[in-house]
């Protein structure tokens, strides 16, 4: 959840780690810094400030830091201990001569801790990467090796003892031009140049540097120097690896006139839907072609359930997927909170098929649970943004999203993606089962025009701002959907909660005379959302019930649908397609309504506070 930038080679160092670092503030930004090491001068230089990254670009621009070569930068999501200048990376061992910047969470530091303590050694941090750095600072202190091998060998023998996550970036006084990176459970990427070696939590901060990469694995050891690298294994010898090349071009990671991050990938949507489903639909036989999933067909008409995996945005996605497979696939399937499914005792039939779906590929809980699900003889899938991320690598197969970087924090045009790659799954079952070729060609047609439809809703977006201008003052917002449109009710509450800070919820509209009209006031809106589908006369009733007792109401309908008007304070109109597709055009309008409600409130929008985009902690 944190980012780290580290770098060696010929250039001044300080420009790039604080660009570099810029880049990866959607990861953590509640205090950053950076070490230099200058090799004229044996000097190490620390500096960290609590904030974002301008307020440490500012006091590294008013230092007399001396010119140096070699770095390693962190901008943090704090864990343990507040978000103050002593807390921020790097940390230093209690030598001073060592420097070390960590992602990830060590469990058992506060027991590590309290052994070092015992022995002498004075902490200034509340964190457990201070820990790590006096670990490896002693194992440093006692060690007979020479050459580089003192440092790595070091940071082997520490982290033996971790229990927990980490991917970090070491340097030492003593070992000028050198560079000892390490990752267990927290992504760590290598960026190859021309004479000069980049470290980095996310491979999309290395695209104005170069666009060769190594991703490393759990376990993998790197020793980086200017024209060279070595990767090692921390449990055997050398480690196998593999160079790739960025999939996408050096401004792809930038915002292109948008003001904001999150709203330049709600409009990428229309490219992100033709992105998911080109040269996966197979008009010939009405079905889908999903080869990334490894199974054969067989296999997958064999399937029982299908359980999905997901926190958050992929959560509510796979409850769209799960509904999909059920209704059109007729498939028994559910979505289950990937950080509750590792924990519990639940039986299964044999022939249950697992999907695991993040972004990022790197979510903690998800990961941790498709590792159970395998772990019982399960096949576990991925549905991913990162072809080499770990959950993409540890699962039997999967689908690739092809969205392209995803910099807000808000997830949105992951949500779309993940959502039409349920409906391919969907197509490619159903096919296999009950499903007629008419059904399946109807389903691809209306594939075709989703990009349009979206286009169409874009255009609109200015009524979307009044609406959100008119209610952005409310302290609390409830969102009601049925069916199909229930996970999209959570998800557009969650939109809203992340980045403007109003309370919202979200609410099967069925459930609204269970407790919640309770909360209904003239100072609460509800957005209802009301298709023109089999309950639309339900949700009318629904908005009636609200209206009674003075609740404004903005409903979010079908095109053509005039009559709404007579029931709502404010109408959201959208496009019709088929009923399995139509929350992939459902959110988009709701996604706009939070951006420009947190607009109107000043937010920051892309950097929400407390919130970090990849959760590689649990």
């Amino acid at each position: 959840m944190c980012g780290i930038i580290a770098y060696i080679g010929p250039r001044d160092v300080r420009p790039v780690l604080l660009d570099g670092l810029s880049r990866l503030e959607y990861r953590g930004y509640d205090s950053a810094g950076l070490a230099t090491l200058d090799g004229d001068r044996g000097s190490l230089s620390i500096v960290k400030k609590a904030g974002r990254i301008a307020e440490l670009a500012r006091v590294v621009h008013e230092s007399t830091l001396p010119p140096a070569h070699q770095g390693i930068s962190h901008t943090r999501w704090a864990t343990h201990g507040e978000p103050t200048d002593v807390n921020a990376h790097p940390h230093a061992d209690g030598s001073g001569d060592l420097a070390i910047v960590h992602n990830g969470v060590i469990e058992n530091f506060q027991t590590l801790k309290k052994q070092l303590e015992a022995e002498g050694h004075v902490f200034a941090s509340a964190t457990d990467t201070e820990v790590l750095s006096h670990l490896i600072g002693r194992a440093y202190s006692e060690s007979t090796e020479t050459g580089s091998q003192r440092l790595s060998g070091a940071v082997k023998q520490a982290l033996r003892g971790i229990k927990g996550t980490y991917g970090i970036a070491v340097m030492h006084r003593d070992h000028h031009g050198l560079i000892v990176g390490a990752r267990r459970g927290s992504p760590l990427v290598l960026g190859i140049g021309e004479g000069e070696m980049f470290l980095s939590s996310d491979a999309a901060a290395l695209l104005p540097y170069t666009n060769k990469v190594v991703y490393l694995k759990d376990f993998d050891l790197v020793e980086l120097r200017a024209g060279q690298f070595d990767i090692q294994s921390l449990t055997s010898g050398r480690s196998a690896f593999e160079i790739e090349e960025l999939g996408f071009a050096p401004d792809a990671a930038e915002r292109g006139g948008f003001p904001h991050y999150m709203l330049k990938e709600i409009h990428e949507q229309p490219q992100t839907i033709e992105n998911a489903i080109r040269g996966r639909l197979n008009a010939e036989e009405s079905s889908a072609l999903l080869g990334g999933l490894n199974l054969s067909p067989a296999a997958l008409r064999d399937v029982e359930r299908v359980v999905v995996l997901g926190c958050g945005t992929a959560l509510h996605a796979g409850m769209i997927g799960a509904h999909m497979l059920e209704d059109m696939a007729f498939v028994a399937a559910e979505s289950e909170c990937a950080g509750e499914f590792r924990f519990k005792n639940r039986p299964l039939p044999r022939n249950t098929l697992f999907f695991a779906v993040s972004q990022s590929g790197e979510t903690a809980d998800t990961l941790g649970a498709l590792r159970e699900a395998r772990r019982r003889g399960h096949i576990g899938l991925g549905i991913c943004n990162n072809v080499a991320s770990t959950i993409a690598r540890e699962s039997d197969g999967g689908t690739y999203m092809h969205a392209g970087p995803e910099i807000g924090v808000a997830a949105t045009k992951s949500f779309v993606s993940q959502v039409a790659i349920f409906g391919l799954l969907t197509l490619l079952l159903g096919r296999m089962r009950h499903m007629s070729a008419g059904t399946g060609t109807g389903i691809i047609q209306a594939y075709a025009q989703l990009p349009d439809q979206i286009t169409r809703i874009l255009e609109h977006q200015a009524q979307i701002e009044s609406i959100a201008r008119k209610y952005a003052q409310a302290r609390s917002m409830l969102f009601l959907g049925r069916q199909y449109h229930y996970p999209v009710a959570l998800e557009a509450a969650l939109k809203m909660k992340e980045i403007s800070y109003i309370h919202a919820a979200g609410f099967a509209s069925s459930e609204l005379k269970h407790g919640i009209i309770a909360l209904i006031d003239p100072e609460t809106p509800t957005v209802i959302l009301c298709p023109q589908d089999s309950l639309y006369e339900k949700n009318i009733s629904t908005i009636q019930e609200v209206k009674a007792r003075r609740g404004p109401v903005i409903a979010m309908a079908t095109e053509g649908d005039t009559g709404i008007k007579d029931h709502a304070d404010d109408v959201i109109y959208v496009p019709r397609t088929l009923d399995m597709l139509q929350p992939i055009l459902s959110i988009i309008p709701l996604q706009l309504l939070s951006y420009y409600t947190a607009v109107a409130l000043g937010r920051d929008v892309d950097k929400p506070r407390n919130l970090a985009k990849s959760v590689t902690v649990e």
